[in-house]
């Protein structure tokens, strides 16, 4: 049920309808996936009521530890989606997280997309890059993302790259640049319409090169295996792609590491060198070491 908090149901009172509007809902159980200062009010209400009430633990003072520039503790925290479970877990209604493709063991209908994408051959590799994210703490430099995907594209004319992502006119301009450019790229989200169509086409990768970013949560919605790259946030916040093998979480020890949980706080170095010091080519030998793991004679070549 929406609830527009901005005005109808603005301020104490119009949480007090809204709280009054969901009791004539007769709820046996209320979930507060949120845990902001409304719900929190909302929830209270329930208490208050009777109803069974639980809320998530985002662990705020482990991610300020975590993040901390001095007395650092570098632990794995629990994950979003098992915070998310728990909840229901002590509500009585147990959740088993064995999700595995939004197409469960197929993949998207590629005829049902505007554009034409002929079926991939039986030898024939494609990999998804998705090379940008909504802060600059979480974006590799384009540089070495652009010799990365130079040398797959030389190295591999007979691969399909597709490049997702872009939206301001600075990141439109590389990605255009790398698809006119390099025969094997497409930019494929130029070319459809939608979330929905973009997650087919990840259904058939064999591999998604990604940021810390939405994309890396997309591919693992249609069980595509994920290269991760992390700057200045880190995997042990909680935010892994789901079913992702950490191995595949590319990063570089830094005692300033992790200094945000979202990637949106400043260098405090100044020079970004959580992403910088991560060499394209341990990327590239990673994109080659998941693509041909399944052949140990593929898997003995070199990408230089």
């Amino acid at each position: 049920m929406g609830a527009e908090v901005r005005k109808e149901y603005k301020g104490v009172h119009g949480l007090n309808a809204l709280y009054r509007r969901l009791q004539a809902k007769h709820f046996t159980a209320v979930a507060d996936l949120h845990d902001v200062l409304r719900t929190k009010y909302l929830r209270m209400r329930f208490n208050v009521d009777g109803k069974r009430v639980e809320h998530i633990n985002k662990h705020r003072k482990e991610k300020r530890q975590l993040c901390a520039e001095k007395n650092k503790v570098l632990q794995q925290l629990p994950t979003s989606f098992d915070n998310y479970a728990d909840v229901f877990s002590r509500l009585g209604y147990p959740v088993t997280l064995n999700f595995t493709s939004i197409f469960h063991e197929g993949r998207g209908d590629l005829s049902s997309l505007p554009i034409t994408i002929p079926e991939k051959k039986g030898d024939e590799r494609w990999i998804g890059i998705a090379p940008f994210a909504a802060h600059h703490g979480k974006i590799y430099p384009i540089d070495k993302m652009d010799f990365i995907i130079r040398t797959l594209a030389t190295q591999h004319p007979d691969w399909r790259i597709f490049l997702f992502g872009g939206g301001n006119q600075e990141e439109d301009t590389t990605l255009k640049t790398w698809d006119a450019e390099l025969s094997p790229c497409s930019f494929i989200s130029r070319q459809l319409k939608g979330l929905d169509q973009e997650l087919i086409v990840m259904s058939h990768l064999d591999l998604m090169l990604s940021m810390d970013s939405a994309n890396m949560h997309l591919a693992s919605l249609v069980g595509i295996p994920v290269i991760s790259i992390w700057g200045a946030t880190h995997p042990y916040a909680g935010f892994m792609g789901f079913g992702q093998n950490p191995d595949n979480a590319i990063q570089t020890d830094l005692p300033c590491r992790p200094c945000s949980i979202y990637g949106k706080k400043p260098c405090i170095r100044q020079d970004y060198a959580c992403l910088h010091d991560i060499k394209p080519e341990t990327i590239l030998e990673k994109i080659q070491f998941i693509i041909y793991n399944s052949s140990t004679s593929e898997a003995t070549s070199s990408i230089t």
